[in-house]
């Protein structure tokens, strides 16, 4: 008989806004066990947001930028025989925001010279507005998915 499992993924909130997504953006963007530092960058990116725009609130951008950067569909590799396919597979809600997670990051790294939560203020702006590079990322994604619809009958 199986033993029933533990309830892991289950996370408090952050300590200003009191939501699980900004817990687990500062937890994305953390580095070396560092949590104060990557709070105090992602509450700075938050301010920058709310200084920048006229109505509505920082965490509500960060929500839309969300949204827009998470795929829907990715393609996985398999071996049929001797070939490798890439296969279009639907992405799991938990892959989704820790896919748009590492991208929001990644491309707020490349940023030019700033401060790092200039950085992200300006990628969360950008990925609201369906611009940026993360949002570029997803759509490249989505496009070697449709590319690869025709092997979509592969599925693991």
């Amino acid at each position: 008989m199986g033993k029933k499992g533990t309830g892991y993924g289950l996370q408090s909130g952050d300590f200003r806004y009191n939501d699980e997504t900004v817990a687990r953006l500062i937890n994305a963007i953390m580095l070396d066990g560092k949590k104060e530092v990557a709070a105090k960058v992602v509450y700075d990116a938050f301010d920058i947001i709310a200084g920048k725009i006229e109505e509505g609130e920082a965490l509500e951008v960060f929500r839309k930028a969300m949204s827009n950067v998470a795929p829907l569909v990715e393609v996985r590799s398999k071996r049929v025989g001797g070939a490798t396919y890439q296969i279009p597979m639907e992405v799991q809600p938990a892959r989704r925001t820790a896919l748009a997670f590492r991208w929001i990051k990644q491309f707020a790294t490349k940023r030019g010279g700033r401060s790092m939560a200039e950085k992200l203020a300006a990628e969360l702006l950008d990925a609201s507005n369906e611009q940026g590079a993360s949002v570029k990322k997803r759509d490249e994604v989505h496009r070697m998915a449709e590319a690869n619809k025709a092997f979509a009958h592969f599925r693991f």
